[in-house]
């Protein structure tokens, strides 16, 4: 048996390192064994397929044969993708930011054999360096410690763990009824705010498209234009900034400087799903093609370079890529960036002195020192477009569809093909949204494609899992997954009225509440009950680069209760509320995301309900589905649904809409105008 065990995982993280003369595990029985068995103690590394500090610490120290050999003596090495074990890394994230204060990855955590963390960090260079010690030299000491102090490094051990595992159970004071978090958080997020290029904070700048949905239906209940403003403002800065691929679209992972210019060229699927909703909603709030177009171009990345051909969508393209074909150096941004000299061979001198006025390309290369510090990209250019102008980027399309051709003869990122449930959910979600919005079938089509996909390769006998690749499936679902396709088929159900995608979501919701949902404090558990090598049950309450599960799960439970007229659903979310009291009262700006959900909870329950064929209702759709409507829930008369929606009917043989409120409806409307006047539309 080969002493790396990797060779047979799925993960295409995992697969990059089976070659690797460290003698890896994946998680489970057989390394925890082992390392009871020999008494060692276990080197934890975690990370993710295109993760560029992954790489390098990789290349680094694990394909280092020297460095393999003291693992090899005198750990049990484990390897974890962090994407197929979000419970995994969650549990020692948070060990690895109590003990040291910050996070990422790739992380690099010791434990005992039973699983208890002691030491843990992130990037370790191969020697002493960045003011960080070298990685052997840390493994050595580590190893001289076990051996030496063993029983003190396992009563730390129990300490921390149990440290861990009372924080996770602490239950909230209750949440002030006086309070009001979302005023909060908005303040807060206002006096970060960069009011000349967007965003919030210092650099690094990160989108968090869940702070946009915030500001958004903030600005919407509150009547507040300029919360909205901050993210429009963002949004279209981001939009000019090099962040935004303007050759081949979606966006990268963020923005080393303030100016959206220089970004981490990594592109993950996550952003782009939660990036299209969030300029629908835009071009829904503004009418202005703008945004309307930016989420086109982001989803016509996906279609191209992010499909399977099964349907499902694949989760990441590496930031880090060949130099050329004869050059296998992986250098970051080397597919995306641009000399003056290679745009001219391309374009011709006349249309490649246009190109380069309007995407800001210099003979020397156009990043600043303060954006690229170490000079990677000196001589180089990363596109931005210095002034947009829709004109004179319409006038450059076919530049751009060249340069796009050209750029596709260089050497490929590395591709994550494989495809999780909840980040294709966020994604079913976008082609959801974008395709009611702009009433766009295709969109619907490639939705409705993705969920059939999960639906046959990730759902079996009432279980649902999180992984596949290469026909094989891996891990049973966690509360994200279940909690971001309810919230997928609750959209597509509204884009398309098939009932089908509503009766699964039910049947979901009953499932996550069985299997996640904590009777004694409420709210959900990240993971299920069952590893018997992870002692603690996390709770998620971060909406970061992806929403929390309780977030999602929060409105999750308030659009089912309104559609299906149970009051049930509605008091589990207000318990899960008090569950997540002390983040919605001390930082709600981190919970952007489950604010939304917490005013929407503050509201009537709305109803928007059609009687008659939705074929022959488009005129009456069109104003509730290119419109920003946040506090409704849309439905169709038919008989999957409640006795009180059946029993509103067409007028006269005619499609009509009943506007309600918690079921009590106003006359019914058969006519689009007098909708929208009584919509309050503009």
């Amino acid at each position: 048996m080969a002493q790396n065990q990797l060779a047979g995982e799925s993960s295409p993280y995992l697969l990059q390192h089976k070659d690797n003369p460290v003698h890896w595990f994946p998680w489970g029985d057989a390394a925890f064994a082992k390392a009871k068995k020999e008494n060692k103690p276990i080197f934890l590394s975690i990370g993710y397929s295109t993760c560029h500090w992954c790489h390098v610490m990789a290349k680094e120290s694990f394909e280092n044969p020297a460095v393999a050999e003291i693992l090899n003596r005198d750990f049990i090495s484990i390897k974890v993708d962090r994407e197929e074990r979000p419970d995994v890394d969650r549990v020692y994230m948070a060990f690895v930011q109590a003990t040291t204060g910050s996070g990422g990855w790739p992380m690099s955590v010791w434990l005992t054999p039973e699983g208890e963390p002691f030491f843990g960090g992130t990037y370790f260079p191969p020697e002493q360096r960045y003011g960080r010690a070298g990685f052997g030299e840390i493994c050595q000491k580590i190893a001289g410690e076990w051996k030496q102090n063993e029983s003190a490094i396992r009563a730390h051990g129990t300490k921390v763990l149990a440290a861990l595992a009372e924080t996770a159970q602490a239950s909230a004071a209750p949440l002030d009824a006086s309070s009001d978090p979302a005023q909060l958080a908005h303040a807060m997020l206002a006096r970060s705010f960069d009011k000349e290029w967007g965003g919030f904070g210092a650099a690094p700048k990160f989108p968090r498209p869940s702070v946009f949905r915030f500001l958004f239906r903030y600005a919407h209940w509150k009547k507040d234009p300029a919360a909205r403003e901050m993210a429009l403002h963002t949004l279209r800065k981001m939009a000019a900034g090099g962040m935004h691929d303007h050759l081949g679209g979606g966006f990268h992972r963020y923005s080393v400087d303030e100016f959206w210019h220089v970004p981490h060229f990594e592109k993950m699927l996550y952003d782009q799903a939660q990036l299209v909703q969030a300029y629908v909603e835009a071009w829904q709030i503004t009418r202005d093609p703008e945004f309307a177009a930016r989420a086109r171009d982001i989803l016509a990345y996906v279609d191209r370079d992010l499909t399977s051909p099964a349907g499902g969508f694949y989760s990441a393209e590496d930031a880090d890529s060949s130099v050329s074909h004869e050059n296998h150096t992986h250098v970051e941004g080397a597919f995306y960036v641009w000399t003056l000299g290679e745009i001219r061979q391309v374009l011709g001198e006349k249309e490649a002195e246009k190109f380069a006025k309007y995407y800001g390309v210099e003979a020397a290369g156009n990043a600043s020192e303060s954006s690229d510090p170490h000079g990677e990209f000196r001589g180089k250019n990363i596109l931005i477009e210095r002034e947009a102008n829709p004109a004179v980027r319409a006038e450059l399309a076919e530049a751009r569809a060249k340069l796009l051709a050209a750029r596709n003869r260089r050497p490929r990122p590395h591709l994550d093909d494989k495809i999780l449930t909840a980040w294709n959910a966020l994604m079913i979600s976008a082609y959801a949204k974008a395709g009611s919005a702009f009433g766009d079938l295709k969109y619907l089509a490639t939705a409705e494609r993705a969920v059939e996909f999960i639906r046959k390769n990730l759902w079996s006998d009432s279980e649902l899992y999180r992984s596949w690749r290469e026909g094989k499936r891996s891990n049973l679902a966690f509360a994200e997954d279940y909690a971001f396709l309810i919230s997928a088929l609750l959209d597509l159900y509204e884009a398309t009225f098939d009932a089908r995608h509503l009766a699964w979501a039910r049947e979901l919701q009953k499932r996550q509440d069985a299997l996640f949902w904590d009777d004694a404090i409420g709210a959900y558990y990240s993971n299920r009950p069952g590893d018997p090598h992870l002692k603690i049950r996390m709770k998620e309450d971060y909406d970061g680069a992806e929403p929390a599960a309780n977030s999602v799960s929060a409105e999750n439970l308030i659009r089912l209760g309104r559609m299906d007229h149970d009051e049930a659903r509605e008091k589990r979310a207000a318990t899960l509320f008090q569950s997540l009291a002390e983040p919605l009262a001390r930082i709600p700006h981190s919970v952007p995301y489950l604010l939304n959900a917490w005013m929407l909870h503050q509201r009537p329950g709305r109803q928007i309900v059609l009687a008659g064929a939705p074929d022959q209702a488009k005129a009456l759709l069109e104003p509730i589905r290119t419109r920003f409507l946040p506090e409704a829930v849309v439905l169709h008369s038919s008989p999957e649904m409640s006795e009180t929606v059946q029993a509103m009917q067409p007028i006269k043989g005619q499609p009509a809409v009943y506007l309600c409120e918690n079921f009590t409806c106003r006359a019914p409307i058969t006519d689009p105008a007098e909708l929208q006047k009584t919509l309050k539309l503009p």
